[in-house]
């Protein structure tokens, strides 16, 4: 593993969670009535806190760009799902609450899930899949499937919303994640005229934006321990799809090798949840007044 990529990948994992704090604290200030809606994000712009966020998150989505330009996807979104720890490190300080067993047995899950996970595997780069119909049912599999959640969502409202739109958001960014790596590979090839006539930058800019009202959805309806685990679940799991998938990522797939990642991911999405329902990440601070979701 290049040291330049784990650098790059840790320290875009601490500033999404850093980042992912600053916003849920702002937007569960927001207006429910701009619930799903783009109006949210004019909302939030006027909150200094959530500014802030996105600006720790744009500054960990490059380093992530860079860091997918220099190692496989199926090697940096394992480490991208660390920015649990670095979002429980600052909910910690402001809350100050021990780890405790439960802290300390979700961060030895998260971290040794990573390490087993590419050891055993041990991420490797490869060719292109040619085949476009190999390409796009994927993609559309992760799409789709994140536009069924958000549907449903929209319709519980209040019930099981968050989780759906975080898991939805977390399928977007992965894709979004892929597609980064091809727009670089592209630049790479032919600079800025043969990056700018692809699809793939546009896509990226469109996959951002939508994640982004999703998350934040996610975040202005229910507390940071309820959503933040479900799109750090789903992001590493849709990327590593998406690697192997068309994007030529080669792993490991002797049955030793498979057991070891099957064991890894598993321990990383136990240690996800295990953080996530940590007393440390907020549960959600009294706010003003809201108006209401509109019931048309």
């Amino acid at each position: 593993m290049s040291i330049m990529v784990l650098v790059l990948a840790l320290s875009a994992a601490c500033c999404l969670g850093f980042g992912f704090v600053l916003q849920q604290s702002a937007a569960q200030r927001a207006p429910l009535a701009d619930f799903l809606s783009p109006r949210l994000l004019l909302d939030l712009a006027k909150m200094p806190g959530w500014l802030g966020g996105i600006g720790l998150m744009a500054v960990g989505m490059a380093l992530g760009a860079v860091a997918l330009g220099h190692g496989e996807i199926s090697l940096v979104e394992p480490l991208l799902a660390t920015n649990l720890l670095f979002a429980l490190a600052l909910s910690r300080r402001r809350t100050r609450q021990p780890l405790g067993r439960q802290g300390w047995l979700g961060l030895a899950l998260l971290a040794g899930g990573v390490a087993a996970f590419l050891m055993a595997g041990e991420p490797r780069g490869g060719h292109a899949v040619a085949d476009p119909l190999r390409h796009w049912l994927i993609i559309g599999l992760m799409t789709g499937t994140a536009l069924l959640l958000t549907g449903y969502a929209r319709r519980t409202r209040l019930g099981s919303a968050p989780v759906l739109l975080a898991v939805a958001a977390g399928l977007l960014y992965g894709v979004q994640d892929a597609l980064t790596r091809e727009s670089g590979q592209r630049f790479a090839a032919g600079g800025w005229a043969e990056l700018l006539t692809g699809w793939q930058p546009y896509a990226v800019l469109v996959l951002g934006v939508t994640g982004l009202i999703l998350v934040q959805s996610a975040f202005e309806t229910a507390p940071l321990r309820k959503s933040l685990p479900a799109l750090t679940a789903a992001q590493p799991l849709a990327g590593i799809v998406c690697g192997v998938g068309f994007l030529g990522d080669r792993l490991h797939t002797d049955a030793a090798a498979l057991a070891g990642q099957a064991a890894g991911l598993t321990a990383v999405i136990t240690g996800i949840l295990l953080l996530g329902m940590h007393p440390a990440l907020p549960q959600g601070t009294p706010a003003p007044p809201r108006v209401a979701l509109r019931t048309s």
